[in-house]
């Protein structure tokens, strides 16, 4: 069973494109589908946690919509903070699932049990044993690999029942 989801951000919760305004205010954009299926994850019962090399404040902000509580920002090793947290917490890498586009996240997904990248992740990260995922960072990626996990936990009638009266 999976219990926990690690999601990078740029490239993966967003396009990875970052605009910044003449005011200097940083705009990113994020998928509502995506959004769905991460507080469907938690309402599961399941935890999620963002590791970022980044800092914004917008991150923190969407992590508070999600109700993801396990923020993590400006994050150099990722791999070690999320080795750090899975000894910490009992979990094992089988029981992780991460996703990540870029090479700062590579380490990171070789330590989980079920690593993912967005169709449009760099070249360099086709070389690790993962699932490519067929839409990209931004555009429903995340919500692409939470179904899956759904689907390999065997809560597809779960995840039907947190929406609708007929599942």
């Amino acid at each position: 069973m999976i219990k926990m989801l690690v999601l990078d951000v740029d490239g993966c919760m967003t396009d990875g494109r970052i605009i910044y305004g003449n005011d200097g205010n940083e705009t990113k954009s994020f998928d509502v589908k995506d959004g769905l299926a991460i507080r469907s994850w938690l309402m599961l019962g399941h935890e999620a946690m963002i590791i970022t090399g980044r800092r914004s404040e917008l991150v923190s902000r969407r992590a508070a919509e999600l109700g993801i509580t396990l923020l993590f920002q400006g994050v150099k090793d990722k791999a070690a903070l999320l080795r750090e947290h899975c000894d910490r917490h009992g979990l094992q890498p089988e029981e992780v699932a991460a996703i990540g586009d870029d090479l700062n996240d590579y380490e990171m997904l070789r330590f989980v049990g079920h690593a993912f990248i967005p169709s449009d992740a760099a070249r360099q990260m086709q070389a690790l044993e993962h699932t490519c995922l067929q839409h990209g960072g931004g555009r429903g990626a995340v919500r692409e690999m939470i179904e899956m996990l759904i689907a390999h936990n065997g809560e597809e009638a779960a995840f039907m029942a947190l929406w609708t009266s007929h599942a």
